[in-house]
């Protein structure tokens, strides 16, 4: 849970500290990104994008290093700096961890993130980044 603290916090080095040197990620697309160090730029781009970004745990389940945990996620995408309601999403989310003498070895995302697509790709240029996984 302190993963998720770090995360709803913003605190991108802290998480970085939490995460194993070859940490993987696996966004809701199935795409992965390794190592901890890539995640760094990873969630400082998603988060400048969510500037509001939470995720809100209701369920946690623990076995063996496993820990599977249930609940929603949210944020708003920032358009030119500002955050409107019309923007703001919130699904239901479902997130996979994997530790590792103490450390996020492996975070999986598992949700249906269309809602924040669809809001990005309303407000997007044509040649702006969209990939609201994290």
């Amino acid at each position: 849970m302190a993963f998720v603290a770090k995360i709803n916090a913003h605190d991108v080095d802290g998480l970085v500290a939490l995460m194993t040197p070859d940490h993987l990620f696996v966004d809701a697309l199935n795409n992965s990104f390794r190592g901890a160090e890539q995640m760094r730029q990873g969630w400082k781009f998603y988060l400048s994008m969510f500037p509001d970004y939470a995720i809100e745990v209701t369920d946690e389940f623990e076995r063996g290093g496993v820990i599977a945990m249930f609940g929603k996620a949210r944020g708003t995408l920032a358009v030119n700096g500002k955050l409107t309601r019309e923007n703001f999403w919130e699904i239901p989310a479902a997130w996979k961890a994997v530790v590792k003498d103490g450390r996020v070895a492996e975070w999986r995302v598992y949700c249906d993130n269309d809602p924040a697509r669809k809001i990005m790709a309303a407000n997007a240029p044509a040649s702006a980044p969209t990939n609201p996984n994290r």
